[in-house]
C-alpha cells in the first residue's frame, strides 16, 4: 500500500484577482482525480445552512488556493481536526463518494477521552449502538472499534476525585452517523476531551485552564482505500498539529 504524508503547501493568489491571497492550505496529497487536506479544528469543510453567517469553509479556501472547483465527498463535524478528501473533477466525486457509500474507505481517528478505557491486557474494544441522525429519523446501526494507545493519571481534582484520568485513542467507525464518535464515546461514559455537546464540562474547563485547550480532541489521522481509477491501495495520513503534539508532550505522550 502507497502511504503519503502531507507536507505545507502555500495557497496562491486566486486567478484573475492578484491582489486577494487566499488563507494557506496544508494539502497533503494530490494528483489528477483528488486531493486531501488537513482542515484545522473550528472550520467548516462547507457552508450550510445551519451556520448561514459564516463565509469561511474548507471547500471554498481550496477551490481559491487551487484557483478550480473541487468536490466534496465526505465532511469532517465543524470543530474536528484533520483529512478531507475532495474529488478534483465532478466524476471523481462521484467514485470516491461510492467508496464512502459502500464502507470501502477505512477511516482512523484519535481521540483524548476522559477515563481509562480497556486495560493494558485488553485495550481494545467495539461499540455497537445504534443511532439516529436526527431526532425525529428512526435507529440505525452503528459502529465503531477503538484502541488505547496510551493513558495518564494527572494531578488535578475534578468532582470527589482528587485525581483525573485520561486515555488517547484510536477509533475506526465503521458506520457515518452524524456525530458517530462523539456520541458512541459519551455512550459508554468516557466522553471526549473538548466536546461541549456530548462531553463533560469540568474535564473540558480543566483541559482549558491548565493546558490553554480550547478544542475538541478528536483528530481524523487517516484514510485508506483503492484509488478510485488506479486500483491502487493508497493510504493518507494527517500528522496532528503543533498544537495537539504540545499538548501530548504535556500529558507524557510524546
Amino acid at each position: 500500500m502507497r502511504s503519503v504524508i502531507g507536507q505545507e503547501v502555500s495557497a496562491r493568489p486566486t486567478p484573475g484577482n492578484p491582489e486577494t491571497a487566499t488563507p494557506g492550505v496544508r494539502i497533503l496529497y494530490r494528483d489528477e482525480h483528488l486531493v486531501a487536506v488537513d482542515k484545522p479544528p473550528g472550520l467548516l469543510v462547507h457552508r450550510t445552512r445551519l451556520a448561514a453567517e459564516e463565509d469561511d469553509a474548507l471547500l471554498q479556501r481550496l477551490r481559491d488556493a487551487l484557483g478550480r472547483r473541487v468536490y466534496a465527498v465526505h465532511r469532517l463535524d465543524r470543530p474536528t481536526s484533520g483529512l478531507v478528501l475532495f474529488g478534483l473533477t465532478p466524476e471523481a466525486g462521484r467514485r470516491l463518494s461510492l467508496l464512502f457509500e459502500a464502507r470501502r474507505v477505512d477511516k482512523r481517528y484519535l481521540a483524548v477521552v476522559r477515563g481509562w478505557v480497556g486495560t493494558p491486557q485488553d485495550p481494545a474494544g467495539v461499540i455497537d449502538y445504534p443511532l439516529a441522525d436526527a431526532p425525529d429519523l428512526p435507529l440505525r446501526p452503528a459502529l465503531t472499534e477503538y484502541r488505547s494507545l496510551a493513558r495518564v493519571e494527572l494531578p488535578h481534582a475534578v468532582g470527589r476525585y482528587r485525581t483525573s484520568r485520561y486515555s488517547l485513542l484510536e477509533l475506526a467507525p465503521h458506520t457515518g452517523r452524524t456525530h458517530q464518535i462523539r456520541r458512541h464515546l459519551h455512550h459508554i461514559l468516557h466522553p471526549i476531551v473538548g466536546d461541549t455537546t456530548h462531553g463533560e464540562g469540568r474535564h473540558n474547563r480543566l483541559f482549558r485552564d491548565h493546558y490553554g485547550c480550547e478544542r475538541l480532541l478528536l483528530h481524523a489521522a487517516s484514510l485508506a482505500f483503492a484509488h478510485p481509477y488506479t486500483g491502487a491501495p493508497l493510504r493518507i495520513q494527517a500528522p496532528p498539529d503543533a498544537q495537539w503534539q504540545a499538548l501530548m508532550a504535556q500529558l507524557g505522550w510524546a
